[in-house]
């Protein structure tokens, strides 16, 4: 136990020390506080959920005796954090029996990624205003002093509460995904590691999403919060989307560079992570995986 307290104390000192990095203002210092989750989450993947609930709340405590002042999005960032790890690691007795396990999905993963950097914008829009009016002119303001282009700063106003969604959507499962491969070399992640290919998402997430692109169209920041989680839902199907681009091109020949291709275009240009959403989106209402397979045949049979 006294392990798993000096883990969890250490890992949350280096992610208080990620989270303050940002007050430099440096462009290292941002990509560091976006890491600042990553200790956490080897803690609890690594030792367990409670090693890393130490290290959410010791970060959390770090940073209010710093700054004297409680930054709502630190704990929701560092107890999201904790609560990935936790979920990470529940696993139950497999139906089949056997002595296997069956563990927690990586859909559902993914899924709570999305919640969480959606409630990290709902924790950081009140450092802008209380109001859609409040909060836009706030935001204008900020891109006035960097910016000459009017409409482009009107696009900004209005794309950055969910963009910035998405962005922590990202981060979360990538911070996820990174700190499993980090305790995997150790030896110490006793998940196995999931298949990309086989990623699912639960049957309520399309429920969710047209919920949140409806409550997009209400007024003042319910409207701008529930566009920003329909955003952060977006992404999600558009990982299910390459999910399924990794399924389809199995045993293709040029797969690889096939996969290279539409990861660079979706860095460098954006627009394809829209197509992968509409191809996630298709898999969810047509099951596009499950009748490649069929066509394709068992593999004995494929030529």
């Amino acid at each position: 136990m006294m392990q798993i307290i000096l883990v969890g104390l250490g890992a949350g000192a280096a992610a208080a020390l990620l989270f303050a990095s940002v007050v430099s203002g440096s462009i290292a210092a941002i990509f560091l506080f976006y890491l600042a989750p990553l200790p956490i989450l080897i803690a609890a993947l690594g030792w367990s959920h409670v090693a890393g609930l130490i290290a959410a709340a010791s970060a959390t405590a770090a940073i209010m005796a710093l700054s004297g002042t409680f930054f709502i999005a630190v704990p929701v960032i560092a107890f999201g954090a904790w609560w990935l790890g936790y979920l990470a690691l529940l696993a139950r007795p497999a139906t089949n029996g056997g002595g296997a396990l069956e563990w927690y999905p990586a859909g559902r993963l993914v899924l709570w990624a999305a919640v969480i950097g959606t409630l990290i914008i709902v924790a950081a829009v009140p450092n802008f205003g209380t109001d859609q009016q409040t909060l836009q002119a706030a935001l204008r303001k900020t891109y006035e002093r960097i910016l000459r282009d009017q409409s482009l700063i009107d696009l900004l106003v209005v794309a950055v509460p969910p963009a910035a969604a998405v962005f922590s959507t990202i981060i979360n499962v990538f911070n996820l995904w990174l700190a499993a491969r980090v305790v995997k070399i150790s030896g110490r992640l006793k998940r196995p590691w999931p298949d990309l290919a086989a990623l699912t998402l639960p049957a309520s997430t399309s429920g969710f999403l047209a919920a949140a692109v409806a409550g997009s169209f209400l007024p003042d920041l319910v409207g701008v919060l529930a566009g920003a989680f329909a955003a952060s839902l977006l992404m999600v199907f558009a990982m299910l989307g390459f999910a399924v681009l990794h399924a389809i091109t199995r045993g293709i020949g040029g797969r690889a560079l096939v996969l290279a291709a539409v990861y660079a275009a979706a860095v460098v240009l954006g627009w394809p992570v829209l197509a992968m959403s509409i191809l996630g989106l298709a898999e969810a209402a047509f099951n596009i995986r499950g009748r490649v397979a069929r066509r394709r045949g068992p593999p004995s049979l494929r030529t």
